[in-house]
C-alpha cells in the first residue's frame, strides 16, 4: 500500500513539474495570436473610438513599456457593446469614448501585480482578470473637441478619490462619472467600486488569454 502511495505521489510531482515548466515557457514566450481569431475583434482608432494606451509607453504606474504597441482587442460581443456606448454618447453631443486598455495578456499581469499587489486595483495573476479574458475596458468620455471630460482623477490613480462612492468632487465631475456609469450599464457592463474608468462585461467569462499581439512593421 505504501509503495502505491509513493508511486502516486511521484506521478503527481512529475505532473506538477510539467505544468510548471509549460506555464513558465508560455510566460517567457507567449503565443503571438489567439487560438481562435473568430472570437476576437480589434478596435482601431476611428470616428467612434479613440485609443490612448499608457501601457504601450513608459508613462504608467509600472514605469516600463508593457505592451509592444497600442492595439485594442476585445471579445466580439464586448467590442459591439463598446461601439454602441460610444455611439450613444455621440448622439448626446459628446465626442465618444477614449480607451485606455482592452485585452491584457495574462503573462503581463504579473508585472503589474509585482508593483501593486492590491486586489482593489490590480487582479491577482493567479486568478486572472476580466482584461485577461478580453471582457473589460478602461475608458473615459471625450468632448466634441477630443478632450477628455473631467472625471476627478487621472487614469490609474489608486486612491479613494477614484472610487465611485467618493463624493468630495465638483458637481460636474460627479455628473460626468454618472454619465459614464449609466452609459456603460445600458449596454451590458458593470463597474467596480474602486476605479471610475474600469468596466467589465456582464456576459459569460471566456478563458484567460496569454497571447500577445504582433505589431505592424
Amino acid at each position: 500500500m505504501n509503495r502505491w502511495k509513493y508511486a502516486i505521489a511521484a506521478l503527481w510531482m512529475c505532473w506538477l513539474l510539467v505544468v510548471s515548466d509549460r506555464e513558465m515557457a508560455i510566460a517567457k514566450n507567449p503565443p503571438q495570436s489567439p487560438s481562435d481569431p473568430r472570437q476576437w475583434t480589434e478596435i482601431s482608432e476611428d470616428k467612434q473610438i479613440d485609443l490612448d494606451f499608457a501601457y504601450a509607453t513608459t508613462t504608467n504606474f509600472v514605469k516600463i513599456k508593457l505592451y509592444p504597441c497600442a492595439r485594442c482587442f476585445l471579445r466580439n460581443d464586448v467590442a459591439i457593446a463598446v461601439r454602441l456606448a460610444s455611439q450613444q454618447l455621440q448622439q448626446q453631443g459628446y465626442g465618444g469614448l477614449r480607451l485606455f486598455d482592452c485585452y491584457r495578456p495574462q503573462p503581463l499581469q504579473q508585472q503589474m501585480w509585482n508593483i501593486k499587489p492590491d486586489e482593489r486595483y490590480v487582479a491577482n495573476p493567479r486568478k486572472g482578470s476580466d482584461h485577461n479574458r478580453g471582457t473589460a475596458v478602461d475608458l473615459t468620455i471625450l468632448d466634441l473637441h477630443g478632450k477628455p471630460l473631467d472625471l476627478g482623477t487621472p487614469f490609474d490613480e489608486f486612491s479613494p478619490k477614484a472610487h465611485h462612492n467618493y463624493q468630495q468632487l465638483s458637481p460636474q465631475v460627479l455628473k460626468n462619472r454618472s454619465l459614464l456609469k449609466k452609459t456603460m450599464a445600458s449596454v451590458g457592463f458593470r463597474h467596480i467600486d474602486t476605479e471610475w474608468w474600469h468596466y467589465a462585461w456582464n456576459g459569460n467569462k471566456p478563458p484567460i488569454g496569454k497571447w500577445v499581439w504582433d505589431c505592424p512593421k
